[in-house]
């Protein structure tokens, strides 16, 4: 039961990095164009005829 000391505050300190890391991403536009990707790489404008 003494490694409960140390093992909750652990997973609560990565629980909030987790989340505010997730909610840096938002707040920067990470997930503005979701479907922008994946259309680039299908595009093939890097190869010349």
């Amino acid at each position: 039961m003494q490694v409960l000391i140390y093992l909750v505050p652990t997973a609560l300190l990565l629980g909030l990095t987790g989340l505010a890391a997730f909610l840096w991403s938002l707040k920067n536009g990470q997930y503005d164009d979701v479907e922008g990707a994946a259309i680039r790489v299908l595009k093939d404008d890097d190869i010349t005829p």
